[in-house]
């Protein structure tokens, strides 16, 4: 369980690529798994002390084994991570455009993978380490800080129509269609859905259905978890006891067609319904 959560705030130059830092120590007497969602975000874990698992389902070679310090994603489908013992770090998420510029090489490399930093760069590996050695998170924040506003200061800017690209999808709640946004800046279907895929991880068509999905799973747990408090958890109520509407409207008001369609992408990307991540303490480390 987690023994100590901190949440810090980059330096205002920083704000457009990395909008927190959250550290944090857990202790673990058994193992402890965890459910974490598909997301269009990389994840980058520069942890020390117990080492985790991070396992794709679909494919165990995807995956990394007793580290404590890696990157992640973006993931199309769920994982899990399991530790056990004691363990600190730093969790950072990043867009696609923020990680192809920090990590400085294209995410198709590291779409549904997740990579010590040992293999990856020794920048990070450094890191890891001094971060490690620092006394307290104010330090440790400060020396983030310093890190990535360097790394940002020696890299090259993404590609302006990928970055258009992405801000369009994000923007919209990922309802702008690949015809659309090809349109947009002037390419082919084709080459958007490479160079997009390539760049970023994940194909358009596919980072769409993840915004929405994220919007949705975010917007679940936030009036989950108020409703809850509300209710002082009473578990026998149904979702419009608890949040004053039904699965189907729910889904129309998060983008959905209806709730088939809403049940379909939660199971897809958690491996699960909306019902069973509606029950206490079902819902996702991560924040989808």
């Amino acid at each position: 369980m987690l023994t100590e959560v901190v949440v810090g705030r980059p330096d205002p130059a920083l704000r457009a690529y990395v909008d927190h830092y959250l550290g944090y120590r857990e202790h673990a007497a058994r193992p402890l798994v965890r459910h974490e969602v598909a997301g269009t975000f990389v994840v980058l874990i520069l942890g020390w002390g117990a080492p985790l698992d991070v396992t794709d389902p679909r494919a165990a070679a995807r995956g990394a084994y007793g580290v404590n310090a890696f990157v992640a994603g973006p993931f199309d489908a769920y994982c899990t991570t399991r530790t056990v013992g004691e363990g600190a770090g730093v969790q950072v998420l990043l867009t696609p455009p923020a990680a192809r510029r920090l990590l400085g090489l294209p995410l198709g490399e590291l779409a549904n993978r997740a990579v010590p930093v040992d293999r990856l760069d020794r920048w990070l590996a450094r890191l890891r380490d001094e971060l490690a050695g620092v006394p307290d998170w104010p330090g440790r924040f400060a020396r983030l800080d310093a890190a990535f506003a360097g790394r940002l200061a020696a890299a090259g800017p993404v590609n302006r129509r990928l970055l258009r690209a992405w801000r369009l999808l994000d923007g919209s709640g990922g309802a702008v269609g690949v015809g659309a946004l090809a349109d947009e800046l002037g390419w082919s279907r084709r080459h958007l859905a490479a160079v997009f895929r390539r760049e970023f991880g994940l194909p358009p068509k596919t980072v769409g259905r993840l915004v929405r999905f994220q919007r949705a799973y975010a917007t679940l747990g936030r009036e989950l978890t108020g409703a809850a408090r509300d209710r002082q958890g009473d578990q026998g109520a149904g979702l419009r006891d608890v949040v004053g509407e039904s699965w189907a409207e729910l889904a129309v008001r998060c983008g959905y067609y209806d709730q088939s369609h809403l049940i379909r992408e939660f199971r897809e990307f958690t491996g699960r319904t909306p019902a069973a991540l509606a029950r206490p303490g079902s819902h996702s480390s991560n924040p989808g």
